[in-house]
């Protein structure tokens, strides 16, 4: 199957994006702590032209406690600041001001010798779809400001948002890019929800997510559905509609549903905390 997704909207997005960028005083990305490469879209480091960079592994809840530690110092090497969190629960959330001020430091040291003081840093928030960027910012102004779902495309437009005194924010919707040269950068971002789900073939994607989870978190599957872990990710799937009844009129095996509910426990935590891939 070929993973790809990047309707019109995305394109206007962008070029949106890069005007609003002359506004801008730093840029914060989230990234998800799953994926933390796949998730970050490389059409924002050619548009930040120097800009401080903050990312925000978001969903660390869901990830690999010891690998997302791993990506912390990874993107640390590379001068990024960084910040786990995970908007949902709250956690984290407090320590992101601290890093926008570091990255800005440069910004509000020259605006002091100006004369200018307590101007509010502008920030760009920004990320593929469904990575949570509407749960943060609730989180961050600690108010529901933004429309927030489990699905990607919820926010359809810029908006600024006044956090503090300290920040503004500019809202983007989620945007890919498009092309992916690497189709398991594809898979990931699927796995994750982050392209429509009407336009992948359920059962291909749930299937390869047996197959990931069999090889590098052996037991997480038999424990979550009572199955044998030996045989491929089909295989698997097929044991899965046994457990858990999933029956077509007739009788026959309802694959579809079985991976669907595959899906939906992984991307929800239910199954456990993985990390599909790890730094090279």
């Amino acid at each position: 199957m070929q993973y790809q997704w990047y309707p019109g909207h995305m394109t206007k997005a962008k070029r949106q994006m890069q005007e609003d960028l002359k506004l801008i005083d730093v840029i914060i990305e989230l990234v998800d702590a799953r994926i933390p490469r796949s998730s970050k879209n490389p059409d924002i480091d050619t548009m930040a032209n120097g800009k401080a960079r903050v990312i925000l592994l978001n969903k660390a809840d869901l990830a690999d406690g010891e690998k997302t530690a791993c990506w912390k110092a990874y993107y640390e090497a590379k001068g990024y600041f960084v910040v786990t969190i995970n908007s949902k629960g709250g956690t984290g959330i407090k320590e992101v001001e601290d890093a926008i001020r570091k990255a800005c430091q440069e910004k509000i040291e020259r605006d002091r010798k100006r004369g200018i003081q307590n101007r509010p840093v502008r920030a760009m928030i920004v990320g593929i779809p469904n990575v949570g960027k509407s749960t943060f910012i609730n989180a961050f102004a600690k108010k529901a400001i933004t429309k927030t779902g489990n699905k990607p495309g919820v926010t359809k437009g810029k908006q600024w948002i006044r956090l503090n005194k300290n920040v503004e924010l500019l809202d983007t919707p989620g945007i890919l890019w498009p092309k992916f040269e690497d189709q398991k950068i594809g898979l990931r971002i699927a796995l994750i929800g982050s392209i429509n789900d009407e336009i992948l073939v359920t059962t291909e994607l749930g299937s390869e997510l047996c197959n990931f989870l069999t090889r590098q978190y052996p037991g997480a599957l038999s424990a979550k559905y009572k199955v044998e872990e030996d045989g491929d990710g089909n295989i698997i799937l097929e044991r899965v509609a046994r457990a858990r009844a999933c029956l077509k009129k007739g009788g026959g095996l309802d694959i579809e549903r079985a991976a669907g509910f595959v899906l939906d426990d992984f991307r929800n935590g239910k199954i456990g905390c993985f990390t599909l891939e790890m730094p090279e």
